[in-house]
This record gives structure tokens, C-alpha cells and sequence, in this order.
């Protein structure tokens, strides 16, 4: 029994999910596989991603392929009720509501699980954590998952570090058809579209302080100089650091950029990245925002303790006025700025990283009871398959090799 806010929101959801449809030629020719093989047949699969519309299309594709669907979201605030009303109507399980509580959240991913799953898609980690502390009774029908996010997947290999991981999990976020254009094409793009919608200020002329240099940080540093802000990268990794500063970026500290930054972004996957010490020091009007999985980078309970006042100075961004009369603004409340405050990454972009979830998932179902449980990476042949298909979509012919180059290479 599903449990969503409103029904009667279908239509509207329908058609987010036709848009999206008509843009995701790739997993549309994968929906056709499906359809016409039914691969999945009996395997039930419980997923928590973000749910908006593209999402609701890989549901859709899972479900052509004949699992059985229980679909619940990653982050209350990506949530979108109509979607998730339309996946209802159409006939698949969903638990999620947007806004919730962290309370109702936990009992979403509960509920969602409830089925007893055989496959998890996951993105953050948080129903694998649940399958290992509260519902260690369904694990044994569990024969694997699929990890979307760099998050999720250091608390997996902590786990797998640990040997507490009771199944194989499929890294989908390391796949070059993941990495390089969902992390960095995607995120680029989704995190400005997020910013630019949610503040209606200009980019152009200000000094952005990107707070790491992943493919994700990659990719917003290199939008945001694109639309003329004078970009400075944190960094905790020495390499990512030469490689920012031979980008041609300015490499600095937190301590250091704190008071030069006029909107900041952080991109790390890690907590506490911009902390009280940093805040004080900040210009007034700075703009703090988050880009990683979970609301911890910016620490929002340090600046709620540090603030004299707070108030909603626009839809999605609070004003806190620090002592001394300064005020930060931060916006969708240190949650993932691009899905809290926006639509998520472009369709095109999805086509890929969604292409990987639904052959990393045919690739556990064929391979039940082969696979250690570990982290494992994504097949190097479904890597080059979704890419050489996604040419295909574009119109775009590359070269093969011959025999006589193949045996040069000794491939």
C-alpha cells in the first residue's frame, strides 16, 4: 500500500515524466529490450534516488523488464509529489513525501522495504545501512545492489573495509559513463540552474569558492567560470590541488577563501567543511551552498547557534544575521542545492547514468550467487556498450580497429 501527499497530482507528474521520455533515447532502446525479453521476471527490486521525473522513468523501465517496483526517495526535499503520484497511478508501490520529517523519511525507506527486496538501488547508502541494522531478517533474499553515489560508496567500502557487508553492491558512481558526465556535465550544469533559479542573481563578476575537486567540483568550477565568477578551490587532496591550479584556479584554504568568497559550494562528500570559524569571516551577503550527497558540509547547527536572527529572505534561501550585524544566506537549508532547489541533472545527462543502473541491475540478477559481497565495479563491457549506444542516439560515427591494430595492441 503506497503512501504518498496528493493522487490527484498524477497528471501533472505524467507529464514531467513524458518530457524526460522524449529526451532519454538511450534508456528508451534499453525500455525496448525489456519489454520485448522481460529479464527481470520475479526479482524485486526496492530503489531510493531522488525521486523526480527521470528517476520515475527508470523506475518505469525496471518495471517493463518485469520486477516487481517499491520506490520511496533519497532526500525529502528532492521529492516531488507528482511524480511520485503518477508512479502510483500507474501501478508501482511508492513511500515518499516531500518536506517530510526525518522521522517520516526513515519510515518511507522502511516501508519501502518492507517487501522484502532481492535488489537495492541505492543513493547515499541509507537503505543498505538499514538492510544491516534494523532488517537483518530480509537479507538473505537480498542477492545484490547498485550504488549512484561517491557517498555511498566510501560508507560501502567502509563496510566491505570492515567485513559487515552481507552482499555485492555495484558501483554505478565509478563508471566512466557515470563520473565523467553525470558528475561533472550534470552537476556543473544542475548546480548553477539550482542556484541561478533559486537566487536571481548574477554570476558574473563574483568570487565562488568551490570546496573540492572531484568530477563534481570539476564541473562547477568550470560552469561558474564560464558565466565570469572568479573561481577559488579548497582542496584536501594535493593532487586534485596541482591539478585546480594547473586548470588555471586559484588553490587556497578555507581559512583563506572564507573572507573572499561571495557564494560558496561544497562538493565533498565529507562533513564540517564550512564551519563557524569560516562563517565569521565571511563577507556579508555570502551565499552558502551544498552540492554533496547529505546536508553535513555546511555546518547549518553551527551557524543556527551562531546566528543572532534567522528568517526566510526568499522562497528556499534563509537569511542568518551573524553578531556584529552581518548576515549569510544559505540556501535549501545545506541540503543538495541542484535537487532541493531545482530539477536535478539534465535528461540527456540521466540517459547514461540511469542506462548503467539498469544493466548493473540485469548484471546482478544474471549473476546471482556469483558475486562476492564486496563493492565491485561496474563491467568494463556495459561501460562501453551504454557509450557506444549513446553515440549511436547522437548520430555520431567514431573509428574501430582492425585486426592488424587490435593484434599490435595485443587486445
Amino acid at each position: 500500500m503506497s503512501a504518498i501527499a496528493d493522487l490527484s497530482l498524477a497528471p501533472s507528474g505524467e507529464r514531467k515524466i513524458r518530457w524526460v521520455m522524449d529526451h532519454m533515447p538511450l534508456l528508451n532502446s534499453i525500455a525496448a529490450d525489456f519489454e520485448k525479453t522481460r529479464p527481470l521476471e520475479g526479482v524485486k527490486i526496492t530503489l531510493s534516488v531522488h525521486l523526480e521525473a527521470k528517476t520515475a522513468y527508470l523506475c518505469r523501465v525496471l518495471a517493463l523488464g518485469g520486477a516487481a517496483m517499491s520506490v520511496t526517495g533519497s532526500n525529502p526535499l528532492s521529492t516531488q509529489d507528482d511524480v511520485a503520484a503518477a508512479l502510483v497511478r500507474g501501478g508501482l508501490e511508492v513511500f515518499a513525501h516531500h518536506g517530510c520529517s526525518d522521522e517520516q523519511y526513515w519510515d518511507d525507506l522502511r516501508a519501502a522495504l518492507a517487501f522484502g527486496p532481492n535488489v537495492v538501488v541505492d543513493d547515499g547508502g541509507d537503505l543498505v545501512h538499514l538492510l544491516h541494522t534494523e532488517r537483518t531478517d530480509l537479507l538473505p533474499g537480498v542477492l545484490g545492489g547498485c550504488e549512484e553515489t561517491t557517498t555511498g560508496i566510501h560508507r560501502l567500502r567502509q563496510m566491505a573495509r570492515a567485513g559487515t557487508l552481507r552482499f555485492p553492491m555495484v558501483m554505478v558512481n565509478e563508471a566512466d559513463c557515470k563520473h565523467l558526465f553525470d558528475n561533472r556535465y550534470g552537476t556543473g550544469q544542475s548546480v548553477w540552474d539550482g542556484i541561478n533559479r533559486t537566487t536571481n542573481l548574477i554570476v558574473a563578476g563574483k568570487r565562488v569558492v568551490v570546496a573540492g575537486y572531484g568530477w563534481c567540483g570539476k564541473g562547477v568550477a568550470m560552469r561558474a567560470r564560464g558565466m565570469g565568477a572568479r573561481v577559488i578551490v579548497t582542496e584536501v587532496d594535493p593532487v586534485r590541488a596541482i591539478e585546480a591550479h594547473m586548470d588555471g584556479y586559484e588553490v587556497l584554504p578555507m581559512a583563506e577563501a572564507a573572507p573572499l568568497g561571495d557564494v560558496f559550494v561544497t562538493v565533498t562528500g565529507c562533513s564540517g567543511v564550512i564551519r563557524p570559524e569560516h562563517f565569521v569571516t565571511m563577507p556579508d551577503g555570502a551565499i552558502l551552498t551544498n552540492a554533496g550527497h547529505f546536508d553535513v558540509e555546511v555546518d547549518m547547527a553551527g551557524l543556527r547557534e551562531l546566528a543572532e536572527e534567522s528568517w526566510e529572505a526568499r522562497q528556499n534561501i534563509r537569511g542568518y544575521r551573524l553578531p556584529g550585524g552581518k548576515t549569510l544566506y544559505a540556501i535549501a537549508e545545506g541540503r543538495l542545492v541542484n535537487l532541493a532547489s531545482g530539477d536535478g541533472h539534465p535528461a540527456e545527462i540521466m540517459d547514461m547514468s540511469f542506462a548503467i543502473q539498469a544493466l548493473s541491475v540485469l548484471y546482478l540478477v544474471q549473476n546471482r550467487g556469483k558475486l562476492a559481497p564486496d563493492v565491485i565495479p561496474v563491467p568494463a563491457e556495459t561501460d562501453r556498450l551504454v557509450a557506444f549506444r549513446k553515440l549511436q542516439t547522437l548520430g555520431i560515427e567514431i573509428d574501430r580497429l582492425s585486426a592488424v591494430q587490435k593484434a599490435y595492441l595485443g587486445l
